[in-house]
């Protein structure tokens, strides 16, 4: 098996010739120069980790894509970090476009509409847990507090919403989201 020198120097070689750019291109924009990035290439040294992470992100691949023997395109990533917001966005609208159809379907089976603005509410309640979950493993985690948040609020309201079309008045479940909000507060000071 390779060390990984001789890895890392064929994977950066490989990547930097599939994006059509020079050493001293490379070596420009990583603020290095290009004997270092040359050097790197023919397995004599090797950049540190935080210049492989920025070499990853330069070109848009995992630093597994970097380190690993099978090299670049490689990677066992599911989806690519330049799609991953594309993908969650496309997920995000076809639950939305399942509400739409099942609001027609309600409609054609229905002639009189009663209760098909339900689904809408309750979609976005499950748009936003989609979105804790694919934020949580692949975008910041940081703003889980406020997807959090957001999707607390967004259940109450739906509950509320819904007990009143049924012709029961509780706003008093707004107590549990005050609650609720002290608590995801509370936690993110802890995490600090």
């Amino acid at each position: 098996m390779d060390d990984i020198k001789t890895i890392v120097a064929k994977n950066i070689a490989k990547i930097r010739l599939r994006h059509h750019i020079t050493q001293m291109e490379l070596a420009k924009k990583l603020n290095y120069s290009d004997k270092a990035v040359s050097k790197w290439e023919r397995g004599e040294s090797m950049p540190d980790i935080s210049v492989l992470v920025e070499i990853a992100d330069l070109f848009k691949i995992s630093l597994d894509d970097l380190v690993r023997p099978e090299g670049v395109g490689k990677s066992r990533s599911i989806a690519p970090r330049c799609n991953r917001s594309v993908l969650i966005g496309i997920i995000e609208a076809s639950v939305w476009l399942l509400a739409v159809v099942a609001f027609v379907i309600t409609a054609l089976i229905q002639k009189k509409i009663t209760f098909g603005w339900l689904y809408f509410l309750f979609t976005l309640p499950v748009v936003l847990l989609l979105r804790l979950i694919f934020n949580s493993i692949w975008l910041n985690p940081k703003n889980n507090y406020w997807i959090v948040s957001l999707l607390m609020w967004s259940i109450l309201f739906a509950v509320h919403l819904s007990l009143l079309y049924f012709g029961i008045h509780v706003p008093v479940i707004y107590l549990l989201g005050v609650m609720g909000q002290v608590i995801i507060i509370l936690s993110a000071f802890l995490r600090r």
